[in-house]
């Protein structure tokens, strides 16, 4: 699975990254908490210590909570009661305490995934509105039955307006997704992004703009 490691600590962080390899993962290390707000997308499990630089560990979790569902493990050093059920009530799908053994931490990774994929299902990856299918998994885009090719950028956006198809997203929703952190983007970036998109789908109505607010993609 594609991990991303969020740990400051470079001796740890090293014989961790080098255990993931050798048991058949893709780590990638973060060190952190705003580069991990950035670079969340597109990993299979966030495994997040709490004692970072910039960052209190929790303060991550809550905001990738709020934007993404990628499965978080807690590791860290902070073993006390109120830290644990903190982090679980904001969302971490597993907690452990350092030293963990390596075995351990492995069975948990494959049953906090497990356990997302069982939630989210083979059907939630794509999404039909109209006669435009997004397929999240793939990255593709459909406008009846003709592919259309999108920007890296323009489809990050299409994607997450889809994943709440029919409901209304604020633009700092769609900018924490896409960018990460929504006071590093340039909020004239999303808008370029959307008239991009518009013009591409070309099916008028389909992505409205709710005046104030943000967008919502179909009815």
């Amino acid at each position: 699975m594609r991990v991303l490691l969020v740990e400051d600590d470079d001796g740890v962080a090293g014989a961790l990254v080098a255990a993931l390899v050798d048991n058949g993962h893709r780590p990638s290390r973060v060190a952190r908490g705003a580069d991990a707000l950035l670079a969340h997308r597109g990993f299979d499990l966030l495994l997040l210590d709490l004692g970072l630089p910039d960052l209190d560990g929790l303060e991550v979790l809550r905001k990738v909570r709020r934007i993404s569902p990628v499965p978080v493990l807690v590791l860290t050093a902070r073993g006390d009661e109120r830290s644990i059920v903190r982090g679980l009530r904001l969302g971490a799908d597993d907690y452990l305490v350092k030293p963990v053994r390596l075995g351990e931490l492995l069975a948990r990774m494959d049953a906090v995934v497990r356990r997302s994929a069982a939630r989210t299902g083979p059907g939630d990856r794509a999404v039909r509105v109209g006669d435009v299918e997004v397929d999240l998994e793939a990255r593709r885009v459909v406008v009846g039955g003709v592919e259309v090719a999108l920007t890296t950028k323009e489809f990050d956006v299409l994607a997450a307006l889809a994943g709440r198809a029919g409901t209304a997203v604020s633009r700092q929703q769609v900018m924490d997704e896409v960018w990460g952190d929504a006071y590093l983007a340039v909020s004239r970036s999303l808008d370029v992004h959307v008239a991009g998109l518009r013009a591409k789908l070309a099916r008028p109505g389909l992505l409205t703009t709710i005046r104030g607010f943000g967008y919502r993609l179909g009815e």
